[in-house]
Parts: C-alpha cells; sequence; structure tokens
C-alpha cells in the first residue's frame, strides 16, 4: 500500500470517527428537488401532514379527507410536507500550500472526507471538485472509498503553479450547500469567490484548515523561504520585529476573509492543524452555522 493510500485511509477514520456527532446543517434550509428524507419547499407524500385545502379536479383522490367529507358534504385534501434530496457541493482547494506541511495536509484530507461522509450518510445529493488554478476535476464518490481521491489531489496540486484557484469554473448547482475546503493562502480581494460560491440561492461554507508553523511561527536568524506553488526561494534574516510584522500581516489577511464572509451571509471557519478532528472542527465552524452538533 502506497503512502498516498495510507494517509487517505487513516484520515478516513478520523472522519468516520467524527460522523455521530457533527453534521452539515442541512436541516436549517427548506430544500427543492429529488426524493428523499429533507423538508421541501412544496407538497409531497410524506407521512408528515401540513394542511388542508379545497378539492381540485385531477387531485389525488387518495389524499382525500374522507371524514370531513362526512360531516360537510365537500371535497378537501390532505396536505403533506414534500421531502427533498438535499445537495451539496465539495470543493477542495489542492493547491500545493495545502499538502506543505505533513500536520496540515493529513487535516485537509481528514476535514475533505468528513464533509463528503458526512453529505453521503446524510442522503444528499454530492457532487465532488477537485480545484488547482484554472483546473478543475469532478471526481466520483467512490473515490473517498478507495483513496484514489488523494493520488490525484496530490498531482493536480504540484501542477498548480501558484495560481488562485478558479471556482468560477466549477459546475455549481442552485440552491446547494456549498462547502469549500481551503488554507486561503492568495493574494487578492476575497470578495468575488464568495459572490461566486453564493450565487444561485447557494450556501457557503468555508472551512479553513491552518498549522501553527504558518499562524505562529518562531523563526530567529537567517532563513531561505520556499514559495512551494511557485517554486522560489527567497533569503530573509528573521528578528522579533519581522517576525511580528509576518504575525500581523498574516492575521489582517484573514480579517479580510471574515469580513467578505459576512457581508456575503457565508461561514468561514478555520480548522487548526494540531488536536483531534472533532474538536478543530467545533471550535469554530459550530458557532458560525457551518456545522451542527447531533
Amino acid at each position: 500500500m502506497g503512502v498516498e493510500l495510507v494517509q487517505a485511509v487513516q484520515a478516513r477514520v478520523c472522519a468516520e470517527a467524527c460522523l455521530s456527532r457533527l453534521g452539515l446543517p442541512l436541516n436549517a434550509r427548506v430544500w427543492r428537488g429529488q426524493a428523499g428524507e429533507f423538508a421541501g419547499a412544496g407538497v409531497g407524500s410524506s407521512i408528515d401532514f401540513q394542511d388542508h385545502r379545497s378539492y381540485v379536479p385531477g387531485d389525488d383522490p387518495r389524499h382525500i379527507n374522507w371524514q370531513a367529507y362526512a360531516r360537510t358534504g365537500q371535497y378537501t385534501m390532505k396536505l403533506y410536507r414534500e421531502e427533498v434530496r438535499p445537495v451539496v457541493d465539495l470543493m477542495l482547494d489542492v493547491t500545493e500550500s495545502m499538502f506543505f506541511d505533513d500536520e496540515k495536509a493529513r487535516r485537509v484530507a481528514e476535514v475533505f472526507l468528513f464533509i463528503g461522509l458526512s453529505a453521503m450518510s446524510s442522503g444528499a445529493s454530492l457532487s465532488i471538485h477537485l480545484v488547482s488554478g484554472n483546473e478543475v476535476r469532478g471526481i466520483e464518490m467512490e473515490s473517498l472509498s478507495n483513496g484514489q481521491w488523494y493520488t490525484i489531489a496530490r498531482e493536480l496540486s504540484e501542477a498548480s503553479q501558484g495560481a488562485v484557484p478558479m471556482v468560477e469554473r466549477v459546475a455549481l448547482r442552485s440552491n446547494a450547500i456549498r462547502v469549500w475546503v481551503s488554507d486561503c493562502l492568495f493574494e487578492g480581494d476575497p470578495a468575488p469567490i464568495f459572490r461566486q460560491l453564493s450565487a444561485r440561492h447557494g450556501s457557503l461554507i468555508l472551512l479553513c484548515p491552518h498549522s501553527r508553523r504558518e499562524s505562529t511561527p518562531e523563526w530567529s536568524g537567517n532563513y531561505e523561504f520556499v514559495d512551494v506553488e511557485k517554486g522560489t526561494r527567497h533569503s530573509h534574516t528573521m528578528d522579533v520585529q519581522a517576525v511580528m510584522a509576518y504575525k500581523s500581516a498574516y492575521a489582517k489577511h484573514f480579517d479580510v476573509w471574515q469580513e467578505a464572509a459576512r457581508r456575503y451571509q457565508s461561514c468561514f471557519a478555520r480548522v487548526p492543524s494540531d488536536g483531534a478532528l472533532f474538536e478543530a472542527l467545533s471550535q469554530e465552524a459550530v458557532g458560525r452555522g457551518g456545522l451542527v452538533l447531533k
């Protein structure tokens, strides 16, 4: 068994352990679409009674309220809640920075698998895309089980060349919950990304894995920094002042992302790489509505 497959299998075990404790907020919205088990916007044929209305020629006679007819001599219809399948579009940013650190790469895999398995276990209609620059690769749900997704993700990440993930190339479905797993470590205004991913009545949940090595580094002395996505190297002397400037810029970068999330009524939750997956996901995602406790 290859190293990548072993990593994917281990991540799946951690993700599965969270399924009984956390889930996607599928009950938080009214759905439209294929038959399923969640409350829809219309009238259907579930066992949950919803309302009465007058009979109209062409209505299904099985839903006539015969007890009411015996009392009043008028035909009325029993209306039941429509049940539909939720729609979940899952996207994974596979640019190289997502995998430069082993601890972070493990957390990326765990978060991605947890979302995919959570959607599948709830009966949602799930589509999955890997995004690397202008390359978008749709993958089958079976790849979550056999670990093939990880091999494809690493191949795409090595060819990313530092490009901003072009999420506009993803075939998004209307009225869907869209979950994007990305470290958001690229330049530019995030507003267009939020606008694109929340269009067509979509709800965006952005889960952002990060490691302590990038958020709170303990540099001191001369370093050669490697841009893992562009493959370039830069020498810098890191003293206390330089480290403080880096941490300040890092914090401001994510303040901009959080502000954009508020503006577009989306959930933006950072997910630390250290600690257990359940605690890492719960820190921000639950309080901000991206995930729910079971």
